[in-house]
């Protein structure tokens, strides 16, 4: 078979080195192109017996594109072949099948100055990758420029009443935050004096991290972020979806808007979108089965809200999980059935099982050693009531099964223990009675969804987290480490234990070696810091 050598000619070689990442080696990138070009290239693909690179000189690549402009020029590159590739789009549509394309073409947008409630909704998705401005290392002490707080005043509130106590008590929770700032890192280095060996950026950005920790619960949920946001097209076509029929009104334009810088850069796959029989009716079943179900489930006498306590709970394992786990773990090295496979796992002694497992874990040196898929055999289901700060940090966990319950005050709040020691607590105590009377309010005024804005992030939030051994693996070790926070850490920490004494998997839990147990009582960000530090001066 010919190689690239041979198989393009010098102008070939030189048009498809700017686009591709080599010209004569099997495994290649490319670059300089639109994603739609990606997209429709791929499926053409997936249909030719043709090279890659071939096709795209074939079928992709016209003599006007170079002709038009430079061949350096970057708007060659910016707008090189998407005609072709739209014709293309519109032609395979039944041959190929438009979800299926649309996974071959991406992109990267942001989301600014959106609610805490809105960066919740946009990072329900399973399949994109998420970047959001945290509450641990920025802090909300300053006004910005035209003199306002950073929070989000939800367009449901049309009474100028209302607005005004929506304001004021906004306006409250950021003071109190403010003023409380500079002596909570006072207090932070009286208790916690520099060392030596230590940096002072360290140090700073470690007290800094522990001030924003103590003080978050003083945030309402309207208080606004950034979030940058990578997907493919069909991941966006599904945000997109679920944001045009959303209850919030911000989520709603936060669609719209979205949709619009989306046809900039990826147009013909958000077509679907805004039609009628396609995605207005699609998001119209999702807007309406929410809704019906709603208003089914209140019908149902249910009990009455009470304050609870902050808890794990193990509500659903398997106890053979184990065995099952074991069994997976012979399956692919033998020629023998699923079911045989079980069988055999079950007839080995206890020990036998448990070298078997230990087997299939390995030395893991460090957290990111992961055990194979095996232990996805077995999951467990938690239900879990902690603090809306705490959730923030869990539901990034996306690829587990997670829902969660409406924000509301009704579950009462935590007050961290410093906030008691340093004197805070009356001002804290301020800050919660007042969310919670301005979200009775809001409530009373109909705006069922949009009082969530009003519950600062003290407050405890009920959701659910099902996940198999594998991802619990990964969340337990990853949450569980010195320098998180103390209350998700409390979480992972709490996860592990029942799967070891309520599901009794003391196996699977002796596996999670990474997990730290221990109290932290310092600046948990003091030594991630000074690693960061040393990493850079290895750099250079």
């Amino acid at each position: 078979m010919p190689g690239p050598e041979s198989e393009f000619t010098p102008e070939e070689r030189e048009i498809l080195q700017r686009h591709f990442t080599n010209v004569d080696e099997p495994v290649f990138a490319l670059v300089n192109l639109p994603e739609v070009v990606k997209g429709a290239l791929f499926a053409r693909y997936s249909r030719s017996p043709k090279s890659l690179r071939r096709l795209f000189l074939d079928e992709f690549y016209k003599d006007d594109d170079s002709q038009q402009q430079t061949a350096n020029s970057k708007e060659t590159d910016a707008t090189l072949g998407v005609g072709r590739a739209e014709e293309l789009y519109e032609r395979v549509l039944v041959e190929y099948g438009e979800d299926s394309v649309a996974q071959l073409a991406g992109a990267h947008i942001a989301f600014e100055h959106v609610s805490n409630v809105l960066t919740k909704v946009i990072e329900w998705g399973r399949l994109m990758a998420y970047l959001e401005q945290s509450t641990r290392y920025i802090p909300y002490n300053n006004e910005q420029a035209d003199g306002r707080w950073r929070y989000h005043v939800p367009a449901e509130i049309v009474d100028r009443a209302l607005r005004a106590s929506f304001i004021a008590t906004m306006d409250l929770c950021f003071e109190t935050y403010a003023a409380w700032f500079p002596r909570v890192e006072e207090r932070l280095r009286e208790q916690f004096p520099r060392a030596e060996s230590d940096s002072k950026a360290a140090y700073r950005q470690s007290i800094r991290a522990k001030a924003c920790d103590i003080l978050r619960g003083l945030l309402p949920a309207a208080t606004t972020a950034n979030v940058g946001v990578f997907g493919t097209a069909q991941a966006f076509e599904a945000l997109l979806l679920r944001l045009q029929e959303h209850p919030l009104a911000e989520a709603r334009e936060a669609g719209a808007q979205a949709l619009v810088e989306l046809r900039k850069v990826i147009p013909v796959f958000m077509r679907r979108i805004d039609r009628e029989d396609r995605g207005v009716a699609w998001s119209r079943y999702m807007h309406d089965t929410a809704a019906n179900t709603h208003a089914e489930v209140a019908r149902i006498a249910l009990p009455r809200h009470a304050e609870a306590p902050s808890y794990v709970r193990l509500t659903e394992y398997d106890p053979d999980g184990e065995t099952k786990v074991v069994a997976s773990a012979i399956y692919p090295h033998t020629d023998v059935s699923d079911e045989e496979a079980l069988t055999l796992a079950r007839r080995l002694l206890p020990d036998e099982r448990a070298r078997l497992l230990r087997t299939h874990i390995g030395e893991r040196t460090n957290r990111r050693h992961k055990p194979g898929r095996a232990f996805e055999r077995t999951s467990y289901r938690f239900d879990v009531v902690v603090d809306y700060g705490a959730f923030r940090d869990l539901q990034r966990h996306r690829l587990m099964t997670l829902d969660w319950q409406p924000l509301s005050p009704y579950l009462g709040y935590d007050v961290p223990e410093e906030a008691i020691a340093w004197g805070i607590e009356d001002d804290w105590r301020r800050v919660m009675s007042a969310c919670a009377a301005l979200y009775g309010e809001m409530r009373d005024a109909g705006l069922e969804h949009a009082c969530q804005y009003a519950v600062p992030m003290a407050y405890r939030i009920r959701f659910y987290m099902d996940m198999n051994a594998r991802q619990a693996m990964h969340l337990i070790e990853l949450r569980t480490s010195q320098q998180g926070h103390k209350s998700y850490r409390w979480v992972g920490q709490e996860m592990l234990r029942e799967i070891r004494e309520t599901a009794g998997h003391h196996a699977i839990a002796d596996a999670m070696i990474f997990a730290e147990l221990e109290a932290s009582g310092g600046l948990e960000r003091l030594a991630a810091e000074q690693a960061k530090e040393r990493r850079l001066a290895a750099l250079g």
